[in-house]
């Protein structure tokens, strides 16, 4: 089978196309031939250095496509099933390949009503967003505020917030403004114009997806006892200072693979209430393209790279 693999660390171009034998199922596991795989910025940053992890490696994580074989022990999917996921994260995926192996337990039906460029978008993104919402306990009329929310996981949690019944506050570049609005968001407020702290105030929460300063200056818009929720930053001794000063909850969340939450997500998708947005895609041996376009974070929405 044809993969895309990585020998060494460093720039898109150690991408670099391999054969390799068909991998087997183990135990409590299938075997999907891939249709896509969504990329996000961990793929790049993984690229660039990987402490820990043994070369070479086979990078992606976010998948859709057609169960073609069975491990031993598997009962809820068959061969022919479409299905969808993310895969073993953090550890090695291995999706970018034609074929690729997926615990059961980190997959669910892809929804009939999306595509498989769709639904290998709707994976680690809206996963990060609904367990940071989780996190946070976000419930209706509670207002959040989430940064970049025409971005990757951005724009799948303005909807995923709006569904839970909160009000939707959003940053955003006024190019965005329109699409971030079509998502559901009550406000967009352009942080180019001014700091969004000086727009909004005493939210019930923010979902920091930018990092950096970002985190700290969210601190002051969350009334007290309300969260700040990163899924870039975490918090050291300082950061923890600060938010004890101001009775504000701050953590970092790392994102884990979750069946049910996939169920959900599609039942989410099948209702109408969530939907990817790809904003481009590239052939598989295109892929160190895809990297400098998700590395520019000027992306709206999702690049996805399809297999077949």
């Amino acid at each position: 089978m044809r993969a895309m693999i990585i020998r060494q660390y460093g720039p898109p171009e150690v991408l670099e196309p391999t054969e390799l034998p068909l991998p087997q199922p183990a135990p409590g596991e299938v075997r999907v031939q891939v249709h896509a795989v969504s990329i996000n910025p961990v793929d790049y940053k993984r690229r660039q250095n990987w402490a820990g992890q043994a070369l070479p490696v086979i990078l992606g994580w976010d998948v859709s496509g057609v169960v073609d074989a069975l491990g031993e022990g598997v009962k809820d999917f068959a061969v022919g099933d479409a299905v969808y996921g993310m895969l073993r994260f953090p550890h090695e995926g291995r999706a970018y390949a034609e074929y690729v192996t997926a615990p059961v337990t980190d997959i669910a039906l892809k929804p009939a009503s999306l595509s498989h460029e769709e639904a290998a978008a709707m994976t680690l993104a809206p996963l990060t967003a609904w367990q940071a919402f989780e996190r946070m306990d976000l419930r209706a009329g509670q207002t959040v505020l989430i940064h970049a929310g025409a971005g990757g996981v951005g724009h799948f949690a303005v909807q995923l917030a709006r569904a839970r019944g909160a009000r939707v506050i959003a940053t955003g570049s006024a190019a965005n403004r329109d699409f971030i609005l079509g998502l559901g968001a009550d406000e967009v407020v352009d942080y180019r114009a001014r700091p969004f702290e000086e727009q909004v105030r005493n939210v019930d929460a923010v979902l920091d997806t930018v990092g950096g300063d970002t985190f700290t200056r969210s601190f002051g818009v969350v009334r007290p006892g309300g969260w700040v929720v990163s899924i870039v930053t975490r918090p050291t001794d300082e950061h923890a200072a600060l938010a004890h000063d101001l009775g504000v909850r701050a953590e970092w969340i790392l994102v884990t693979p979750s069946r049910a939450q996939l169920e959900g997500l599609s039942a989410l998708a099948e209702s109408g209430q969530l939907k990817p947005h790809v904003s481009q895609t590239f052939p598989l041996a295109e892929v160190t393209e895809a990297h400098r376009a998700q590395a520019t974070g000027r992306s709206v929405g999702k690049l996805v790279l399809t297999v077949r």
